[in-house]
């Protein structure tokens, strides 16, 4: 039977915002753990440790609040450019950490999938999240998509290989290759677009996290390490994006026969 998250500690409850108000799905770069540990003297694999928990930090605050979607930025694609000792350990911890969540998951009607690229993706890191999507297959409440040695532009680059090997196999005309077949042939090709994405740490960039996916996202950058960060500011953030006005390039009309002003 589905559980309903323990509160938050202090007591604080979610914003009361209208359902159409509450983004869909959730990106967060979960950034700053590293300077979080050196700021305490401490190695950055313990910096990562506290990062793990704030990562379930977070998928109570999205249930609690209404978001049905969150996708998290668990390990890049450059991030093979750390230090062979700093990937043994993400590696390391990433399955260990998928292995003992997974039951708290389900116990909380969460959905766990995976987007990424299996080549040079550790075995045994694969097996555990293979494990978690098994387990939870039949949960509705929320959908986490761990990124795992995952890059926005990989992802398309694999996406238009796959359309071009489909192509001269004969199986698609190159003719209907449009935006809706190429997300077909997306990891996820079921992901809603990403309505808003977070990132830690005063950081303010994609570091190409769901390019394809974020066009008409909703940037919110927050000055908080990743290791300090929970639900409270998930829904900070919330709030901020039911503030903003959304118009996907459209044109805002200001009052009957108002003045319309066109939007990015």
């Amino acid at each position: 039977m589905t559980r309903q998250p323990e509160p938050h500690p202090s007591g604080a409850r979610p914003p009361v915002i209208p359902a159409e108000l509450v983004p869909n799905h959730v990106a967060i770069v979960m950034d700053g753990n590293g300077r979080w540990a050196r700021a305490r003297g401490l190695s950055r694999t313990e910096g990562h440790k506290a990062g793990e928990a704030q990562l379930m930090e977070v998928v109570k605050g999205c249930i609690e609040i209404g978001v049905r979607h969150l996708s998290a930025y668990v390990f890049s694609t450059e991030n093979w450019r750390r230090s062979a000792g700093e990937v043994r350990f993400l590696m390391g911890y990433s399955r260990e950490t998928i292995r003992h969540r997974r039951v708290e998951m389900n116990e909380l009607g969460v959905k766990v999938q995976w987007a990424g690229r299996k080549p040079r993706l550790w075995r045994s890191v694969l097996h555990e999240l293979e494990a978690a999507e098994q387990l939870t297959t039949g949960n509705d409440v929320l959908t986490l998509t761990m990124c795992v040695n995952y890059g926005g532009r990989a992802e398309i680059a694999d996406a238009a290989r796959a359309i071009a090997r489909d192509a001269v196999a004969g199986l698609i005309d190159p003719k209907k290759v449009d935006e809706k077949m190429l997300a077909h042939y997306l990891y996820v090709p079921d992901m809603p677009d990403v309505d808003l994405f977070i990132r830690s740490s005063g950081e303010q960039r994609f570091s190409n996290f769901l390019l394809w996916e974020s066009t008409y996202a909703e940037m919110v950058f927050l000055d908080k390490l990743f290791p300090d960060f929970d639900r409270r500011d998930l829904w900070g953030a919330c709030e901020i994006y039911a503030s903003r006005d959304r118009r996907f390039g459209g044109v805002k009309t200001e009052g009957p026969g108002g003045a319309g002003q066109e939007s990015a």
